[in-house]
């Protein structure tokens, strides 16, 4: 078969699969234009998920009629001035969007520059294009592409339903909008939720205001600020703290000198960053901005640009994950506020629930305001001996039961400065589990065993870090019996618990001796600690890098040295726990990423009694 040159047309269409593969895509590239062009307005309309209409208009500089004409050829592009590929400082660079989709769609580019006494306007019907002509127009250019993909049926059956590709374009929309929080956006159409960004100021109270606009009030209330600087790289934004998470990583969000990017190195960075404080199944919010000189990051690896590659990947991960553990190091005990609210809605009521509602002061009575007859009534002869809610120890003789509460605290009067202090000063353990703190306008429930948890992990990561974990030689070896693979893996690992101070050496077929353990440890605890790293080894693998099983390690370790559910607390013992965990990094959630404690307002305390 002969060689032949590929129809021009042909050959778009060909390109247009690379670049434009989706409606979304080509919004995309369209906005991209627009903010090269330096609009301070953009305006966003789709139709039938983009397939039937796009339509992009900004305020920026325009074309004249020379640019007009030349836009929708192949390789044609402003955004390389001097032909250098290493020294890219836009968005838009490869000349190919445009032609890409004037090759599937009938679009048609209206555009006037501010000198400009009129318009000018191009068609082009999968890639026919007519000549410029005049028409009337604002500063600025205005694009539309509609029918997109028509000359190219095949593409279309690969789409997905228009409510999940309109889904696609408010998400490239939204990410544009937060690398540009100088500019206003406003997105609108059939089949999705529009929105309308007003430009915001410069600097950190900018962004944390567009990224307020874009994913709501709880990221800010739960923000935490990130600047950091290495060498010529410099990464500012803001993290979410840890006990606000996801079941995903699909709300994480990387700009490289403005520009959204995907990058598996970054992402594993912020893993390895918040790996102390999440499980592995979750995942933290933050939107983080990386900039550096153009000649260190090429911005050519991929047809849709979405993704990058550094020319020290080393140096920015070490930036990624320095940066995030100092910021959240940096937040202490803080918690998530979604804590208190997702408490209190525990006691909300609920018509279907048939729960019991709280009194209505307005009426003068214990019922709510809109309550059936039937309800009242049941209400008036509730008992509580027969609801199914009621402590089983609550019998007929529960006046001679054990109290749950001990309320020894309450003896003396809370000290001003505990009361002061952020968790409050400790008034009642309940349960022999939680402790109550009263604080000045509220009350903090804090779960004992967790938050000593966490407290006595990071103790003994300073301790490795500055001079060893602290040991003790037992007076005889404890022999622990194990599976045989397990107590391989104890003996491969021998080295590493050295360092944690636990000596380990094989003891026969599936056993293994300690000789020595770490002095904070009792011997009651020492064997269930040993069988518990036999599992932690077999999760991590042999591959996992040395700090994660460290801290591993010291994790467990951490959790079978802490405060144990059920041992009661004195009332310096609770005071000082407090205290302690307001000065750790991290309190706010134990090694598990669970929360450590929950903070009611005296407001929300007042609402769920109906004072408010």
């Amino acid at each position: 078969m002969k060689i032949r040159r590929l129809d021009p047309i042909l050959a778009d269409r060909i390109a247009a699969g690379e670049v434009v593969e989706r409606p979304a895509a080509a919004v995309k590239e369209l906005v991209e234009n627009a903010l090269d062009a330096r609009a301070s307005r953009i305006d966003v309309t789709i139709a039938g998920g983009g397939q039937k209409l796009i339509r992009v208009i900004d305020d920026g500089a325009g074309m004249d009629e020379a640019d007009l004409a030349l836009c929708v050829e192949r390789h044609a592009t402003s955004k390389i001035p001097d032909g250098d590929l290493t020294n890219i400082a836009t968005l838009g660079f490869r000349g190919e969007a445009l032609p890409s989709i004037a090759s599937v769609a009938r679009l048609e580019i209206a555009t006037r520059r501010p000198e400009a006494a009129n318009g000018l306007r191009l068609r082009v019907e999968f890639g026919a294009a007519s000549a410029p002509a005049p028409v009337a127009l604002a500063q600025g250019t205005k694009v539309e592409a509609r029918d997109l993909f028509a000359a190219t049926p095949a593409r279309l059956k690969f789409l997905k339903s228009d409510r999940a590709e309109s889904s696609a374009v408010a998400d490239v929309v939204k990410r544009l909008a937060m690398a540009n929080p100088h500019v206003r956006f406003s997105l609108g159409g059939e089949g999705l939720t529009g929105f309308d960004y007003q430009a915001c100021a410069p600097g950190n109270d900018g962004l944390l205001a567009r990224l307020t606009q874009v994913l709501g009030r709880d990221f800010r209330d739960n923000a935490l600020a990130v600047d950091a600087e290495r060498e010529d790289f410099r990464l500012w934004g803001f993290a979410g703290l840890p006990t606000w998470h996801r079941a995903n990583a699909l709300a994480q969000f990387v700009f490289v000198n403005g520009r959204p990017v995907r990058d598996r190195q970054i992402a594993g960075a912020i893993r390895a960053a918040y790996m102390d404080y999440l499980s592995s199944d979750r995942h933290p919010t933050l939107a983080l901005f990386i900039t550096c000189p153009p000649r260190l990051v090429d911005v050519n690896v991929h047809p849709a640009k979405a993704e990058v590659r550094f020319a020290d990947p080393g140096l920015v991960r070490g930036l990624v994950v320095g940066a995030l553990k100092q910021s959240l190091a940096g937040a202490l005990h803080r918690a998530t506020p979604a804590n208190a609210a997702a408490a209190a809605g525990k006691f909300g009521w609920s018509p279907s629930s048939g729960a019991c509602a709280p009194p209505s002061p307005a009426r003068g009575e214990g019922f709510p305001s809109g309550a059936s007859d039937r309800q009242q009534g049941f209400a008036r002869n509730w008992d509580w001996r027969s609801s199914p809610a009621a402590p089983s120890m609550l019998g007929p003789g529960f006046a001679e039961s054990a109290p749950a509460a001990d309320a020894r605290a309450h003896e003396e009067a809370p000290r001003d400065s505990d009361l002061a202090a952020p968790l409050g000063a400790a008034r009642a353990q309940i349960h022999e589990t939680y402790i109550i703190a009263q604080t000045r306008d509220g009350l903090v429930l804090v779960d004992q065993h967790a938050a000593h948890e966490r407290l006595v992990y990071e103790r003994l990561k300073r301790e490795r870090a500055e001079r060893g974990v602290a040991r003790q030689a037992l007076l005889s070896p404890l022999v622990v019996d194990l599976d045989s693979d397990d107590a391989g893996r104890l003996v491969e690992a021998a080295d590493l618990l050295a360092s944690l101070g636990l000596a380990v050496e094989p003891f026969g077929p599936g056993a293994v001796a300690v000789h020595e353990a770490p002095a904070e440890l009792r011997t009651a605890e020492i064997e269930p600690l040993v069988r518990d790293l036999a599992c932690s080894l077999a999760e991590d693998g042999a591959a996992a890098p040395l700090e994660k099983k460290l801290d591993h390690v010291l994790a467990t370790m951490a959790c079978h040295h802490s405060v144990r559910s059920g041992r009661r607390l004195a009332p310096e013992e609770m005071n000082a726990l407090l205290r302690e965990m307001e000065r750790t990094p991290g309190a706010g959630q134990c090694n598990h990423g669970r929360p450590t404690y929950v903070e009611l307002k005296l407001a929300d305390i007042e609402k769920l009694f109906g004072r408010r």
